[in-house]
């Protein structure tokens, strides 16, 4: 009995000495607890523009190495290929090294872009913003989502396409964000069809130039 006695006095010091080390669980302490294994919560890594002593000339964010490959499929802009690790108006949809929207689409738009837009906003557009753009899709008339922008609203049209771009990739309100479905270049398709939708409501003989309008008046 003495035994069993001293094994359970043992055992309870033994749990108050670990109690008593590790602290309770989900108590809230201004010390850190004690970590048997720390899971890797905490690295040893340099940050970006702080100085160590790991590189020879002192700064954390180097250079890629000459002939190095970047990873990824480049988009192909007027100004080169751009590839997805870039702070360019393509990947943010802003002017360098600013927070303001670039004007317009910063790829060539063509009948191809267009027709590739179309597809890409007929598959994650429409369901909400209708196929016309003018907010009746079907989730509208189930009553799932009773406000829809309709894209032909002023507002909408006077947007830069950089915002148009920005709100397709982060969502607005209680419009989810885009960007983790549709890849950069296809973002920017659906923004050349939107203006493309927008034009053939908003649009008057006034946009096309002379001999655009001599070819209408023949025909």
């Amino acid at each position: 009995m003495r035994y069993i006695l001293s094994i359970l006095l043992i055992g309870a010091a033994l749990g108050a000495v670990a109690v008593g080390i590790l602290g309770f669980q989900g108590r809230m302490s201004r010390k850190p607890p004690f970590e048997l294994f720390p899971d890797m919560d905490r690295q040893a890594k340099l940050r970006p523009q702080e100085p160590n002593h790991f590189f020879p000339n002192g700064v954390s964010s180097q250079l890629a190495p000459e002939g190095t490959v970047p990873q990824g499929t480049p988009i192909q802009t007027a100004d080169g290929p751009v590839y997805a690790f870039e702070n360019s108006p393509v990947n943010t949809g802003c002017v360098a090294g600013t927070t303001n929207f670039v004007e317009t689409n910063p790829l060539a738009v063509n009948e191809a872009l267009i027709r590739r837009g179309q597809e890409r906003f007929d598959i994650y557009c429409s369901p909400c913003h209708g196929r016309l753009g003018d907010g009746n899709g079907i989730t509208k008339k189930l009553g799932v989502m009773p406000a829809v922008a309709n894209l032909h609203d002023n507002r909408i049209v006077k947007l830069t396409d950089g915002e148009i771009f920005n709100t397709i990739t982060h969502g607005k309100g209680v419009m989810g964000a885009a960007g983790p479905l549709i890849p950069t270049a296809d973002r920017w398709a659906v923004v050349a069809y939107v203006r493309a939708l927008q034009l053939s409501w908003l649009g008057t003989t006034n946009d096309l130039s002379a001999a655009e309008s001599d070819q209408l008046t023949k025909h």
